[in-house]
């Protein structure tokens, strides 16, 4: 089957590693033409080599996704080099660690939601006017399985990720008449630097459940009982965005996409 993604216009943010990393790579197989964001500048330009080779061609731009100037400066240049118009957005950024209610400030909340919830809003409130104007896109935002099912930890991340899947059901409602198709993944544990890097998941995980970190993981995974009996795999996701954002979704929008191993267990 035809995506008809080549030659398209791509903006990919979180794209240094993990999900975002193969997500690119999976549509420079399909030939598209990639904008890619993150902090990591050399992630990134890891990621440029990597879709490169896989057929398509992408451009690096660092940019702090947690800061409304840099999203306005670097999201508007990433435009203009794809040509002033965008086919597809993929709001991927995102961080978490495991902490208790208690344990949150204001501050910890504020910058968890500035990162994994406004992030995507700024990215979007730029993109939508290039997509009306050309009549057309695709939007796919990265939530996560605890946004439908949230776990007592971490309580902000699931919070957040439920604010993004609030978020793509009401733009895809005022947006359809646009030709504008919105779209969510939900995906559950996946093995990625976001479990694995310091401060990350595992390691945060291993100082709630007083384990070390691989362990801790597993113990974590028992108790969520996955049918698959394993954690996803980056590239497992992306395909799925890739599907969402290609011609073969075109009649998707509004719809929240699990991939999660069979996390959710609610029919609804």
């Amino acid at each position: 089957m035809d995506t008809n993604l080549k030659g398209k216009t791509v903006l990919i943010t979180g794209a240094a590693k993990g999900i975002g990393r193969e997500t690119a790579i999976a549509f420079g197989r399909e030939g598209s033409r990639l904008a890619l964001l993150d902090i990591d500048a050399t992630g990134l330009g890891e990621t440029v080599e990597a879709v490169k080779a896989a057929g398509g061609q992408a451009t690096a731009f660092k940019a702090d996704l947690s800061s409304a100037t840099d999203i306005e400066d670097k999201v508007g240049a990433a435009i203009a080099h794809l040509g002033g118009g965008l086919d597809v957005l993929v709001n991927n950024v995102g961080s978490g660690a495991v902490r208790t209610f208690d344990q949150l400030t204001d501050s910890e909340w504020d910058k968890t939601f500035s990162l994994n919830f406004m992030s995507y809003v700024r990215t979007t409130r730029i993109v939508l006017p290039v997509m009306r104007k050309q009549g057309k896109g695709a939007i796919v935002n990265n939530a996560s399985d605890l946004a439908r099912q949230p776990e007592g930890v971490p309580i902000d991340y699931s919070a957040s990720k439920a604010a993004v899947l609030a978020l793509t059901k009401g733009l895809a409602r005022s947006e359809g008449a646009n030709n504008i198709r919105i779209n969510a993944v939900a995906p559950g544990p996946v093995w990625t630097p976001f479990w694995t890097q310091p401060g990350g998941f595992a390691e945060t995980m291993g100082k709630f459940h007083n384990m070390e970190p691989q362990k801790a993981v597993e113990h974590e995974m028992s108790l969520r009982q996955l049918p698959l009996g394993r954690l996803g795999k980056p590239e497992e996701v992306a395909n799925v965005i890739v599907f969402l954002a290609s011609d073969l979704a075109s009649f998707v929008t509004s719809s929240v996409w699990g991939v999660d191993g069979g996390s959710i267990r609610a029919i609804a």
